[in-house]
């Protein structure tokens, strides 16, 4: 820290120099100006956070340099030491934002207790300043994820619309024009392993991407815009509402520009033109059905904007028996065996829809966790790795989005084989999964998460991470995400712009007054409370 003493004598800043205790307080740097033209000078050159000035000099006195560091360097502390009782340049020195006025002779007490006051108001500032900064980096990473949690809540059903399309208008710069609407959809579930593998850990990246490839075309023209939905992350939706150009010349656009940078066509479902913002979430479940229920056996077409009938349905749980035998048997002949009569009876179907493959998926990861429940047993660890980890996270796609049979037979096989393992062997797996869950809150924490959510990523049953979950942490997994969200609201709460209702839906909230109980709960006062406490220290 530096301190700047202005005074036209020198045996006056000699005596300042001795009598202040500079080490106690933290100064390392002591500047000399014999005048206020001089203190300007080096205030611009060595930024000192403290300036003591007599009041009166030559070339520029005490007055006009107090009022030169008020109208430029506000952020500079100013003692005056004066040989002048003079009411006037008391009441000057205080309209200029002066921390003390010491007359002289210099007493020592004095002059180190405005030293010590200049001091401490120099590290508050610097602290609020750290603060700001944070808090600051902390709202513009959050920003875009409002955005997307706005439009999320525009088409996520029944509900007042007019107040969300109101903000967006306001904060973000949707345009007053818009009056109908069209929503489209992309899913990165329906994209092939390839891509999903080479995105591996990172699939924000992956959302990034195509939301980017999305905007590019929408917001040129204000044709639309595309976000991220928060609760399907899987799924990038799009909102259309320029009436001037075809809504499939805009959506080609963007299947183009998505295959130039991934190589790969994408699937995408449209949604009836309807009245915005009332419409829109109608829209969206029209395109979100014909984007689910398009014929993955068909390589015709990729704009799908008519959902048909549900196919016939037929269930994997028919065939849980011979899955589980060929698995127990652990014999790969007969795992292919029972994976190859399966394959025979969809076949049969003649459509196999997108929707129809989630939907066996979910089956078969009910079947595991009955098998799991049954052993009281996880899968099988060390050189072969988790076999529950190795489940697919992809639907059998091609590249062009169609089913693959090979693709599909050797997933299945796959499961059965992990299956085999998890069921010959019983074992405890490490704490290293429970951590990966603990990760996955604490970045996700805006997020709806159940525990059910987390047994579906996990590919763990909800009783297994509930248990060994509270064992390692010692709260269950609902107090652990409150604890992570309430801790990122008091960080919200410093910036007095935010409404309690907008910190509440930043940190995953829903309910302002379950946000408030939440947070008393955990930290004795209100968020109203914690803010006025804050702001006053």
């Amino acid at each position: 820290m530096k301190v700047l003493i202005a005074d036209d004598e020198k045996h006056v800043r000699d005596a300042i120099k001795m009598l202040a205790d500079w080490d106690e307080h933290g100064v390392t740097g002591i500047l000399e100006a014999s005048d206020g033209q001089a203190a300007v000078e080096l205030i611009a050159e060595e930024s000192p956070q403290i300036v003591m000035t007599d009041m009166r000099m030559p070339r520029m006195d005490g007055t006009k340099l107090l009022e030169w560091i008020k109208d430029n360097r506000p952020d500079v502390k100013t003692i005056v030491i004066s040989g002048y009782d003079d009411f006037e340049l008391v009441r000057h020195t205080i309209r200029s934002g002066g921390l003390d006025y010491i007359l002289k002779p210099v007493d020592p007490d004095a002059l180190n207790e405005a030293l010590e006051k200049a001091v401490e108001a120099v590290r508050k500032e610097a602290l609020q300043d750290r603060l700001s900064t944070r808090q600051n980096m902390e709202l513009n990473r959050m920003r875009p994820h409002y955005a997307d949690k706005l439009l999320t809540d525009l088409i996520g059903g029944p509900g007042g619309k007019e107040e969300l399309a109101r903000q967006l208008r306001d904060e973000f710069g949707l345009p007053d024009s818009a009056g109908s609407c069209r929503a489209a959809v992309i899913s990165a579930a329906q994209l092939d392993h390839e891509v999903l593998d080479k995105f591996g850990q990172m699939p924000e990246l992956l959302y990034f991407t195509l939301i980017n490839i999305c905007n590019e075309v929408l917001l040129s023209g204000q044709k639309g815009i595309a976000f991220h939905h928060l609760g399907r992350p899987e799924e990038i939706v799009m909102l259309l509402w320029d009436e001037t150009m075809p809504h499939q010349a805009v959506l080609e656009n963007i299947r183009q520009g998505i295959d130039l940078t991934l190589h790969r066509q994408v699937h995408i479902g449209a949604g009836s033109c309807l009245p915005f913002p009332q419409g829109t979430a109608a829209s969206y479940q029209e395109a979100r059905l014909a984007l689910w229920r398009r014929n993955a056996l068909s390589g015709s077409g990729w704009l799908h904007a008519d959902a048909p009938q549900p196919p016939k349905p037929l269930r994997l749980s028919s065939h849980e028996e011979s899955f589980r035998l060929a698995a127990l048997s652990g014999s790969a002949e007969k795992i292919g065996a029972a994976v190859d009569a399966w394959m025979s009876r969809v076949g049969e179907l003649g459509a196999v829809t997108p929707e129809q493959l989630e939907q066996w998926n979910a089956e078969w990861d009910w079947m595991l966790k009955q098998w799991m429940d049954h052993n009281d047993s996880p899968s099988p660890d060390g050189p072969e790795k988790d076999a529950l980890l190795e489940l697919p996270r992809s639907l059998p796609l091609d590249p062009q989005g169609r089913l693959s049979f090979p693709l599909w037979k050797a997933q299945y096989e796959g499961r059965l084989t992990a299956a085999s393992r998890m069921l010959t062997q019983r074992h405890s797996r490490e704490n290293h999964i429970i951590y990966d869950i603990a990760a996955y809150l604490e970045n996700h924490y805006a997020e709806d998460i159940s525990l059910q959510d987390m047994a579906a990523r996990f590919f763990l049953s909800r009783e297994y991470i509930s248990r060994r979950f509270k064992q390692e942490f010692g709260v269950n997994i609902s107090d652990f995400l409150a604890g992570v969200r309430i801790e990122k609201a008091k960080l919200l709460l410093l910036n007095p712009q935010l409404r309690i209702a907008q910190v509440a839906e930043m940190v995953g909230y829903q309910d302002e007054k379950y946000f408030s109980k939440v947070f008393k709960k955990q930290e004795g006062q209100t968020p109203n409370e914690y803010r006025k406490e804050q702001a006053v220290r």
